[in-house]
């Protein structure tokens, strides 16, 4: 495991020189203490990423295919907190601006999504994978429409409402568990739907699209960012299929596919294809990033999540976790998640220097009416 991690994973030394080194000191601590209490009362962490780890090494596209719920719950139930405090509640990648903060660029890349989708005050809306909660909570703010979010895993569920409680957004966001291959809901009775980077997990896309164009009112729009390999793909070249790899373990992924397939499924789910393009390639402006700059190292320590993939502390982050396992500040198995998350994370990285990788896939379909 050589590389980085999209959406950090913590290593919580780090964290701490980062937050002592933040003008928020405060919150850095009081997010520190808090992501260690998780920690310490989220169960049997070593036998879930054990039998995660599992799945990956024994089954191939099929196996993890069919076994898809399982693998993406699982993968949640290791991976949620440590996304929390290294990344936010937002889990997902965008480019950055020129003056932009890291959480200011998260939300400008999810209302350009929502800015596909024509919404209302008081629209129904929803999102289809939606971890925490954290682009719905903004682009209900944002548009005023009424947002149910539906994700596979019921710790994030419940941290989702929570948050969405303590935010006050509680009466436009509400979350529920559910699968997005046999969504929960009547036909016809969404005014639009979006997932970001979120229905990447679905085992067959064009069933998945299915789902979603079912649930859509006639006339109405669904739009997401995919997660896809490019055109600059080589299944030939050891390095390309390494990263593939990597992103499927590090990221709970069953399959990771083309963008032509995606593209493909939305028509055969029967939607009009409004729009497709690769939004990594729209071009930086003056002074901006790529999205995949926060998984590069960097040897200054404001930088976190970047600090901890420099060499030093990729070496040291395991050690120190491991030492908390032993110390029992942290439960048996956080070392083992750190690292898993780490080498996804690596993999987006190089898939996104290579070009081979995109996570901002854009797909914007209609219902005909």
């Amino acid at each position: 495991m050589d590389l980085v991690k999209e959406r950090p994973v913590v290593a919580v030394f780090a964290g701490v020189v980062c937050a002592a080194s933040s003008p928020s000191i405060v919150r850095g601590i009081k997010l520190t203490l808090t992501f260690l209490r998780s920690l310490t009362t989220s169960g049997k962490r070593q036998k879930r990423i054990d039998g995660y780890n599992e799945m990956h090494e024994a089954d191939g596209a099929d196996g993890r295919n069919d076994a898809y719920a399982t693998l993406v719950d699982s993968y949640y139930d290791l991976a949620t907190e440590f996304y929390e405090w290294g990344w936010g509640s937002c889990f997902h990648f965008a480019d950055r601006r020129g003056g932009e903060s890291f959480a200011q660029s998260l939300a400008r890349h999810e209302y350009y999504l929502a800015s596909r989708l024509d919404l209302a005050p008081g629209a129904r809306v929803l999102d289809c994978g939606c971890g925490i909660g954290g682009p719905a909570r903004n682009i209900a703010r944002f548009t005023r429409a009424t947002i149910t979010g539906i994700t596979l895993n019921q710790f994030q569920v419940d941290r989702a409402n929570a948050l969405s409680k303590r935010e006050g957004v509680d009466h436009l966001v509400t979350v529920v568990q559910g699968d997005f291959m046999k969504l929960p809901f009547e036909d016809n009775s969404f005014d639009a739907v979006y997932g970001i980077e979120a229905t990447c997990h679905a085992p067959d896309r064009i069933k998945c699209y299915s789902e979603i164009f079912r649930v859509l009112k006639p006339g109405a729009t669904f739009a997401c960012y995919e997660w896809c390999l490019t055109d600059a793909y080589d299944p030939a070249n050891p390095d390309h299929r390494k990263l593939k790899k990597d992103i499927e373990v590090g990221d709970g992924l069953p399959d990771l596919v083309h963008t032509s397939v995606c593209t493909e499924a939305l028509e055969k789910a029967g939607f009009r294809v409004l729009e497709t393009r690769d939004c990594a390639k729209d071009g930086l402006l003056d002074g901006g990033e790529p999205w995949y700059t926060p998984l590069t190292p960097s040897w200054n320590p404001l930088k976190w999540p970047r600090f901890q993939f420099n060499p030093v502390m990729f070496f040291l982050m395991p050690k120190i976790l491991r030492s908390f396992e032993f110390a029992r500040l942290v439960p048996p198995g956080t070392a083992k998640t750190q690292v898993m998350l780490q080498a996804g994370g690596i993999g987006c990285a190089q898939g996104g220097i290579t070009g081979a990788f995109t996570p901002m896939w854009l797909m914007v379909g209609k219902k005909p009416l």
